[in-house]
Formats: C-alpha cells, sequence, structure tokens
C-alpha cells in the first residue's frame, strides 16, 4: 500500500516539491557558507519524493550550532517551505481521495520549519536509529 501511495505522491505532488528542496538545495550549496542547509535540502527532498513508510526523528547529538541554523533557516526558507506543505495539504484534504496526501504534507512541516537536527527513517524502526547519520 505504501508503495501505491508514494507512487501517486510523486505524480501529484512530491516531483514539485522535491523539484523545490533541490534547487533551494543547489543555491545553497552554490553560497559556500550555506551548504550545511543545502545538504539539508537535499534530505528533505528525498524524503518529499517518497514519504510513506518513513518519518523524521529528533537526532539526539544535534546541538546549539543546529538551533541556531534552524532559526537562519526559518527565516530564510523555512516559513515559505512550510506555507507551501500547508496550503497544498489543505487543499488535498478537501477531497476525500486527497486525505492521504494531504496528512503527508502535513507530516512534512515540522522537518521544513527545522531541519537541521532531524534524521529521515522507516517507520517500521524509527527508535532504532538515534545513532545513525545521513
Amino acid at each position: 500500500m505504501k508503495t501505491l501511495l508514494n507512487i501517486i505522491w510523486l505524480i501529484f505532488s512530491g516531483l514539485w516539491m522535491a523539484l523545490g528542496y533541490l534547487l533551494a538545495g543547489v543555491i545553497c550549496c552554490i553560497l559556500v557558507i550555506t551548504i550545511p542547509w543545502g545538504l539539508a535540502c537535499f534530505r528533505i527532498a528525498g524524503y518529499a519524493l517518497w514519504p510513506f513508510g518513513r518519518t523524521t526523528v529528533v537526532r539526539p547529538g544535534a546541538g546549539a550550532a543546529s538551533g541556531i541554523g534552524n532559526v537562519v533557516w526559518f527565516i530564510f526558507a523555512g516559513l515559505w517551505l512550510t506555507l507551501g506543505h500547508i496550503t497544498l495539504g489543505i487543499g488535498l484534504c478537501l477531497s476525500i481521495i486527497g486525505i492521504p496526501f494531504g496528512v503527508a504534507h502535513f507530516k512534512m512541516v515540522p522537518v521544513s520549519l527545522v531541519p537541521l537536527g532531524r534524521e529521515i527513517v522507516s517507520t517500521e524502526t524509527p527508535a532504532a536509529y538515534p545513532h545513525y547519520r545521513w
């Protein structure tokens, strides 16, 4: 079922969101000082392509640098990406068929707001990955 949902997601919503994250990642990597945000964009782009069966967990080793980086991210990109996810989520929830996809957009809101200090893991064993770094 997850595969079917992911394929439908990819066609109607995931490809466009992933392209947006990829574009943001390329721009961030061109500007050398923003490479950590670029790498976060690339991780989120993979998550935006195939979200069903995956979730995000807080990385326990994330420190103050992640918090400061998340504040900068929120000001320059996080707010706009989050508004995109919320808008698309509300639009998709207006139909019965779109509700799972709207919920998937809402599931991406936390990682689009504060991507540093989070990891994307499988929903089958999220507790098994607290030490794994992407």
